[in-house]
């Protein structure tokens, strides 16, 4: 049977002028078989459809046959696409379409508009821990983590080095003005400075005393050029 271009029209049908697919990754033709067993008068028949729509629906996932509650998810979606209007027995609570098209309450954020974006709100967390804490050997070790973590923050969204007293910095602003390892860290860090320099001012007297056992003066008898002068002094 052969039939005009006007008469073939009728016969199309467009993806524009079909029904929304509810849940497009089942198909069509599964949207159809539900839309089926929904006008099936039979509740028996009705039931039965519905089983073999299952059957088929779970033929589609194999891989979730073995998942927890994988019927009752499908149960669930049978209902959904044939936007509740399908009458059978469930084994599974019946899911509510008000619950389903129930909007999420809104989120607040802990900071609306937070000015150092690179530490995150947990150090702002930790910095208000520490100020509830009494005054301690472990508040003040927890102090000085939460210090070396804004330094690691702060390196990984700047490339530029940063000096401590910038961290220090921003630890007093965060903490409201109740933490500052300024005066503290200056006074440690003049003590480590002074002990390099003694150190470094004893190394070097140690190293140029001849008399001290075992001290090169500042020679290095590595070099073959004070190896062959040894070699040719004359003995005594």
């Amino acid at each position: 049977m052969q039939f005009t271009p006007q008469e073939a029209v009728h016969f199309l049908e467009y993806n524009a002028e079909r029904p929304h697919l509810i849940i497009p990754e089942y198909g069509r033709h599964l949207q159809k078989l539900i839309d089926q067993a929904t006008v099936i008068e039979d509740r028996e028949e009705r039931n039965k459809a519905a089983r073999y729509i299952i059957s088929v629906m779970g033929g589609l996932n194999p891989h979730l046959r073995d998942v927890p509650d994988f019927q009752h998810k499908l149960w669930d979606q049978i209902f959904i696409m044939s936007d509740f209007k399908l009458d059978v027995d469930s084994p599974y609570p019946i899911p509510s379409k008000e619950v389903l098209h129930q909007k999420p309450e809104k989120l607040n954020y802990p900071q609306n508009f937070p000015k150092y974006r690179f530490y995150g709100n947990n150090i702002k967390y930790m910095i208000d821990v520490a100020n509830k804490w009494e005054e301690s050997d472990l508040k003040n070790t927890l102090i000085r983590v939460i210090a070396n973590h804004m330094k690691k923050c702060y390196l990984s969204w700047n490339k530029d080095t940063v000096k401590d007293d910038v961290i220090f910095e921003h630890l007093y602003e965060l903490s409201g003005g109740k933490i500052n390892l300024q005066k503290t860290d200056e006074e440690l860090s003049n003590t480590t400075d002074l002990m390099r320099v003694n150190k470094k001012m004893s190394n070097k007297t140690q190293f140029n005393n001849p008399k001290i056992k075992g001290n090169t003066g500042g020679k290095n008898f590595n070099n073959p050029r004070n190896s062959n002068k040894n070699n040719n002094r004359k003995p005594l």
